[in-house]
């Protein structure tokens, strides 16, 4: 009865959640965010995922394409039409955060974001509209077939030159390469002895 007594009497140490919510640890590991303005596409954190919640898909730009740079001062040379992340297949290792070169993924805070409906829990972060992408894949088509006329045009110089070459080196005279001439010797011839009768 003491002991009910005791405890009837002190001060609650319960948190009202989720009017009070307690400090999370520095480390904490919870939902992932993505600054497009940072990110390169280059597919790394996809890459060390192991759940393979993490879904990137690129354009490359063309010479003409000014993409900007990164806050570390890295020139963006691809278009990410596609940064989705299912958040409910993440196992939230951290795993993805490490081998990004520009920290453009990082760890939140944020652990309220239950959903009713799993598709709500794909998360988009790319900025760019279908507008956007479809005109960066038509011009991003046009570039490899300007490329690949410029190869062919390249490759059937070559093969003229080549042709002209081996055309010259068949009419060319044929010229014999004169016979070395025979070494004279320079031996000395020892006389026989006299034969004894």
């Amino acid at each position: 009865m003491s002991i009910t007594m005791k405890h009837l009497f002190s001060p609650a140490i319960t948190i009202q959640y989720p009017d009070v919510k307690m400090k999370l640890p520095e480390r904490a590991r919870n939902r992932l965010y993505v600054n497009m303005d940072d990110c390169i596409g280059c597919d790394q954190c996809a890459m060390a995922c192991p759940v393979d919640c993490i879904n990137i898909e690129t354009i490359k730009s063309t010479p003409e394409d000014n993409l900007g740079t990164t806050s570390t001062g890295q020139k963006k040379r691809l278009y990410v039409s596609e940064f989705t992340i299912d958040i409910g297949k993440c196992c939230y290792c951290g795993l993805c955060v490490p081998p990004c070169p520009t920290d453009c993924i990082k760890m939140t805070d944020v652990y309220e974001f239950s959903e009713y409906d799993r598709h709500n829990l794909i998360y988009s972060f790319s900025t760019m509209t279908p507008a956007e992408i479809e005109t960066a894949k038509a011009k991003a088509k046009k570039a490899e077939e300007e490329a690949a006329v410029k190869k062919a045009a390249a490759a059937a110089v070559a093969k003229n030159a080549a042709e002209a070459k081996a055309r010259e080196a068949a009419q060319a005279p044929d010229v014999q390469p004169e016979a070395p001439s025979q070494p004279v010797s320079h031996t000395t011839q020892v006389a026989e002895p006299p034969k004894s009768e």
